[in-house]
């Protein structure tokens, strides 16, 4: 049966006011671009991106917007959640420039990735967005990898004055990438698709999950693709043909919401 592991917290890092970062010993197997089921214990089980990937230790990196994640937010070393996964599609690392870009806590996601390319002599450039200076993390880490990073704000109030696609887009007619890699809100993710063109493209998309493991259909998009299995990570040729890719999701009951 498909039960979650029963972990203790080791590590947490408060990244900034409403983000945490939670690690935790686990020893499967896992890929850049996949996620766990997170269980908090008289709450609820959540989907959650790997954040960070070791041999034997896992993180996750959220932010704190509903009942579960607040409860998430608030538990401390020694407390116990449980895992299930790792689960889906993750992330194909190919040729030897690559950009990366996110939006919000979709660093989370990706970092894992950036990491790899790293340790296989890739040349990589990320770009990370955010609403304002109060919202940036992980931007230490990448200091430490050596690795090209520049920091983007809505407010101008750090960095890059501007949404994080128009950098992107700048940085594209300057210098020719193999491969661009995205995670953030689907609005943003779609604009970096259009602004992409002919460069090969790969997002990490986010839905609400149920099962996992493809059978409640409660994620599914497009015509049959289900985000639990098929993703969460989409080339861009698949997501060109997805007509409600970064106009509408769906909620716990399957409504349609506009994003």
């Amino acid at each position: 049966m498909n039960y979650p592991k029963i972990v203790k917290i080791e590590d947490l890092k408060k990244e900034n006011n409403d983000v945490k970062t939670l690690a935790f010993s686990y020893k499967k197997l896992t890929k850049p671009g996949q996620y766990f089921m997170i269980w908090i214990p008289n709450v609820d089980e959540i989907p959650m991106s790997v954040s960070s990937i070791n041999k034997d230790k896992k993180s996750i990196t959220f932010k704190r917007v509903g009942e579960a994640t607040k409860k998430l937010f608030d538990l401390k070393i020694g407390d116990k959640i449980g895992v299930r996964g790792p689960f889906g599609h993750g992330f194909d690392l190919f040729g030897n420039n690559i950009l990366f870009v996110s939006g919000g806590t979709g660093a989370s996601s990706m970092i894992p990735a950036v990491e790899e390319a790293n340790n296989k002599n890739k040349k990589s450039t990320v770009l990370l967005g955010f609403k304002n200076k109060n919202e940036i993390y992980f931007q230490g880490k990448l200091t430490k990898l050596n690795i090209k990073a520049y920091i983007s704000t809505d407010d101008g109030s750090y960095g890059y004055k501007g949404f994080v696609t128009s950098l992107a887009e700048e940085m594209i007619s300057k210098e020719k990438y193999d491969q661009i890699i995205t995670c953030g809100p689907e609005k943003m993710m779609r604009k970096m698709l259009e602004i992409s063109k002919k460069i090969p493209f790969q997002a990490s998309l986010e839905r609400y999950m149920k099962c996992s493991m493809g059978i409640c259909g409660q994620c599914t998009i497009g015509n049959g693709l289900r985000v639990c299995k098929e993703g969460p990570v989409f080339t861009g040729e698949i997501l060109k043909k997805i007509k409600d890719f970064g106009i509408y999701k769906r909620d716990a009951s399957g409504k349609k919401i506009k994003l």
